[in-house]
């Protein structure tokens, strides 16, 4: 059974800038809960153990314009894999099942982080499952679920990422919640460029 680490970002915590990682010593403070890991054959095979990850939060507009927000190429270099203060390089989105995608980020110059994956389930505005992979994890094949559940006011996202490998687990749950208030803060912007038939 996989270890499940759970931050409910609606609580408030957050890092210092809530687009950067948070440190690990940051993860002994009892601010991400964390169950024991699962049993393994022997000692040496830690770095082959995965992890299950769920972060959740709740957004003030509606469901649609959140699942949009994961599929529009001009939104989604705003938020998703970038910084606040670096959109990304590229941004390629093929938005059907088995389509594929793939986000660049530059940084440094020449330092390339790579994020590719492909679409398993699309159902607006309420689920989307895509494979992620990325070249500075040795492209470890990963699942990436996003269920969106609509409330009388606004929605709230849940997302479960499963697969990660054990030593990146700490890396990847801040990464997920720093990039969940990134776009929440992209869904606030009254320049995000949507293009929402229903709104």
């Amino acid at each position: 059974m996989p270890m499940t680490l759970e931050v409910d970002v609606t609580s408030g915590w957050g890092s210092p800038d809530p687009w950067t990682c948070v440190p690990e010593a940051r993860y002994g403070d009892g601010l991400a809960a964390s169950a024991s890991p699962g049993k393994t054959e022997n000692s040496r095979s830690k770095t082959q153990r995965v992890t299950a990850l769920c972060v959740t939060r709740r957004y003030s507009v509606p469901a649609g314009r959140v699942f949009d927000a994961w599929l529009n190429p001009a939104v989604a270099r705003l938020w998703l894999f970038a910084t606040a203060s670096r959109p990304l390089a590229r941004v390629e989105i093929d938005a059907h099942v088995n389509g594929s995608f793939c986000f660049v980020d530059r940084r440094d110059g020449d330092d390339l982080t790579e994020y590719v994956g492909e679409y398993i389930e699309i159902v607006p505005p309420r689920r989307l499952v895509f494979t992620l992979s990325a070249a500075k994890y040795a492209y470890v094949n990963t699942r990436v679920a996003v269920e969106i559940a609509a409330l009388t006011k606004g929605c709230k996202l849940t997302l479960i990422h499963e697969n990660v490998p054990r030593p990146h687990a700490d890396h990847a749950e801040a990464r997920w919640v720093g990039l969940l208030y990134g776009l929440g803060a992209t869904l606030d912007s009254a320049s995000t460029p949507f293009h929402d038939p229903q709104e």
